[in-house]
């Protein structure tokens, strides 16, 4: 039986994490055939490595999970490299860029197979069938492509239940690279684990790459399930802290609350994402249970005050600016830290409108910092996702905005800050107002810093505050030179959708 290559790339990310979603896959095909793990965070020469382990032989399968941005950089030209130099070897790419973008990842030559969405089962099933020549063409979760070159998307596959799930093989992981490079220092504590107790989000909000993929599903793993893994990870490598990087993290107040019961004596602080309108329900005594059970921050995406637009973003109907608020005050009550995303910079039907919007955003923020100013504040530039259907996705279609054609053209490095939320590259935006939202962004990070930048001490946050006082009082935000020199070299804020802590 032929071995499989299980490759996680490089990501943005300065501290290693657990490669959650490598291991996933690894665990539908533990005990069932070899594989190896290479992880491009902890290599100096990824290919050397990957060529070392194809070169012996014995080789049939290289799988890569592959996420938008920087990832990319070595996922497609070391997989087209693969395809060069090891033709014979089956080329399988998963996750959320070749999920959403299959038909170019299809088209480009050198991926042979996309598993849409969980591999759980699709991943060991199409090994199966390669192994012995059978028919792949009804595998759920799979896209292929036939001998004429049409790019075939078989169906989906119903969310499965995590517990009936074999754990993650992080013995496996640990023999390649050992687990206390994993555990990184965070805000949280010196040994941060990242992990991840559920699959997809039951909301449909027009802007997010987790829609198409999951249309509204979720399952997660029980709160034991959950306790049981971060027990052994804290017992054998010392684990004292947690990001959950679930999409949505809080679907479950039953869950939420048996998991903190569970962790009340763990004295391990814990992250993780989830919705205004949906913890806004949360009784005061679950809030008040999770701070005591290590509940230390919770990201949100509040993404505009402007109820209409959260209408258009599909935020379910029930978010609103008034809620946005209110929750912020109500998050000060129990010690938990909020920390809300913005999404800046939506098309609208003329330059007037967009200004307009931007300039309401920015008043809204500052409003959301007066009522708690412990709310942390994360800015994106708003990036399409293609969420086909929805009114926003036909709204960016009209103004001219597509995708790129080819998967080399998705290396340039706009379109790698594209999927970071940094450059838009939407028609509607101009320079001056990315520099509107960019140098407020600068302003607004120095006159709060962020309590997770662990590096800086409280005579240099009481000096970049003061510095930018008077700017962010009067909405001053032009040519903020001086506040960037001192960025430069204190504080470097974060991106927690792609950072983690």
């Amino acid at each position: 039986m032929q071995k499989v290559l299980l490759f996680n790339p490089r990501s943005a990310n300065s501290k290693y994490r657990v490669p959650n979603s490598i291991l996933q896959v690894g665990a539908s095909i533990y005990g069932q055939r070899d594989f190896v793990l290479v992880d491009g965070n902890l290599e100096a020469d990824p290919w050397a490595t990957i060529a070392g382990h194809l070169a012996t032989g014995g080789f049939g399968y290289f799988g890569c999970t592959v996420m938008p941005g920087p990832q990319l950089k070595q996922a497609i030209p070391l997989t087209k490299r693969i395809k060069q130099q090891f033709p014979d070897i089956v080329t399988i790419w998963g996750g959320y860029f070749a999920s959403n973008q299959y038909p170019v990842v299809m088209e480009s030559g050198y991926v042979d197979f996309v598993v849409y969405g969980p591999g759980d089962h699709a991943f060991p099933a199409l090994l199966q069938a390669l192994d012995t020549g059978s028919p792949y063409e009804f595998i759920p979760n799979l896209v292929w492509k036939t001998p004429e070159g049409v790019v075939i998307k078989n169906s989906k596959e119903a969310l499965i239940d995590p517990d009936t799930l074999p754990s993650l093989p992080y013995d496996v992981l640990d023999r390649f690279y050992p687990m206390q490079r994993y555990l990184s220092p965070t805000f949280l504590g010196r040994r941060t684990l990242a992990y991840h107790s559920s699959m997809g989000c039951p909301f449909k909000c027009s802007f997010c790459a987790v829609v198409p993929i999951f249309e509204a599903r979720w399952r997660g793993k029980s709160a034991q399930g959950m306790y049981r893994d971060i027990l052994y990870i804290k017992e054998k490598w010392g684990a004292d802290s947690i990001e959950f990087h679930d999409n949505n993290f809080f679907v479950s107040e039953k869950r939420v609350r048996e998991f903190s019961e569970l962790m009340l004596n763990e004295n391990m602080r814990w992250w993780g994402e989830g919705r205004i309108d949906t913890i806004d329900q949360f009784s005061d005594d679950t809030l008040a249970l999770m701070r005591r059970a290590g509940c230390r921050m919770i990201f949100f995406g509040a993404e505009t005050g402007n109820d209409e637009l959260l209408k258009q973003m599909d935020k379910g109907g029930k978010q609103t600016g008034e809620q946005i608020q209110r929750f912020a005050a109500r998050m000060k009550q129990f010690d938990i830290i909020p920390e809300y995303s913005f999404v800046l910079g939506l098309p609208a039907d003329s330059p007037e409108q967009v200004w307009a919007q931007i300039e309401a955003d920015i008043a809204f923020i500052k409003k959301i910092k007066t009522i708690n100013p412990d709310t942390e504040i994360i800015i994106y530039v708003y990036s399409p996702v293609p969420t086909e259907g929805s009114e926003l996705y036909e709204r960016i279609t009209r103004a001219g905005f597509s995708f790129p054609r080819t998967l080399d053209e998705w290396l340039s490095p706009q379109w790698e800050s594209f999927d970071l939320r940094r450059n838009p590259l939407t028609p509607w935006l101009t320079p001056a107002m990315i520099n509107r939202i960019r140098n407020f962004e600068t302003v607004l990070n120095a006159r709060f810093p962020t309590v997770s930048d662990r590096k800086l001490t409280q005579l240099q946050r009481r000096a970049i505050s003061a510095l930018a006082g008077l700017r962010y009082r009067f909405d001053f935000f032009h040519f903020p030179y001086e506040i960037k020199v001192l960025q430069k070299f204190w504080l470097r804020y974060r991106q927690p959708e792609w950072e983690g802590m």
